[in-house]
Formats: C-alpha cells, sequence, structure tokens
C-alpha cells in the first residue's frame, strides 16, 4: 500500500499579501522613528542603519516563517492539523474521530466545520487557503471517507 503524504494548503495570495501590507507598515513606522530620532536628537545619520537593518532582519524572519510554516492546513491520511486560525477550535485531529464535515457561513464567510464525536468542532475559513472552495471540500470528504474505513470506487 502506498504510503500517502500530507496534503499542505498554504495563505490565498490576497491574505498573504494583506499580512506582507502589515509588515510593511511596522517596517515603515521603524525607519520613521529612526529618522525622527536623528533629526530631533541630533545624531549622526549613521544611526538609521539601526532600523534599516532591523528592517532586513524582520523581512528575512517573515520569508522564512512564511517558507516553513506558511500553511495554514494540512491533511494526512491520519488526521488534519489547522494553523495561523483565530478561532479554529480543535486545531488537529485524527479522521476517525471526526463525525462529519459540513460547510456554513462564519461572519458571511465559507468556513468548513469538522464536526468531532465528543462534540468539539474545527472551523477552517476557507478563503485564507489558496485553493478553490469546492475542491477543499471534496478533499476533505476523501480523506474523511478514507479515514472512516471507506474507499471510493
Amino acid at each position: 500500500m502506498p504510503t500517502e503524504t500530507a496534503t499542505v494548503h498554504r495563505l490565498a495570495p490576497a491574505v498573504a499579501a494583506r499580512l506582507l501590507g502589515v509588515v510593511l507598515c511596522a517596517v515603515a513606522v521603524l525607519i520613521l522613528l529612526g529618522t525622527l530620532a536623528i533629526a530631533v536628537l541630533d545624531v549622526h545619520t549613521a544611526f538609521l542603519l539601526v532600523p534599516v537593518s532591523l528592517t532586513v532582519l524582520l523581512l528575512v524572519a517573515t520569508w522564512w516563517t512564511w517558507r516553513q510554516k506558511g500553511w495554514v492546513v494540512r491533511l494526512t491520511a491520519e488526521g488534519y492539523r489547522v494553523q495561523w486560525v483565530r478561532g479554529v477550535g480543535t486545531a488537529a485531529g485524527r479522521w476517525k474521530d471526526v463525525e462529519d464535515a459540513v460547510t456554513t457561513t462564519v461572519a458571511d464567510s465559507p468556513v468548513v466545520v469538522l464536526r468531532l464525536r465528543d462534540g468539539r468542532t474545527t472551523t477552517i475559513p476557507v478563503e485564507m487557503l489558496a485553493i478553490d472552495r469546492e475542491a477543499f471540500v471534496r478533499e476533505v470528504q476523501q480523506h474523511l471517507q478514507r479515514g472512516h474505513g471507506l474507499r471510493k470506487m
């Protein structure tokens, strides 16, 4: 039986762009504060190298984090894991613990809700993912069927 690798769904480009915009605004404020400090405190302009260096480090750290941990949902043969989602509920679980998966809307955004047998839920906002909503739902259903021992013919 072939070993199935994990299916990873990354941030949607629109969400990644918004997050990058927040990082760039923080960087701009950092450089502005450095520039104001130079003007007000009358220090040498070389002082501006400090916020610029911090900016480069922040951008490299952001890039590395998104490269290594930029996924939102990871689906494997055994279960699932969700990260970077506020209000996700249960962030990880096994497919055999999932009772069913339903689609609904929360705050006018489409979500997939995995209902676990013990009453807990996992809420996955589909608009955060770089995949078509219907394709994601089909993929979750396939994993759920395989996790329950059902094979699709």
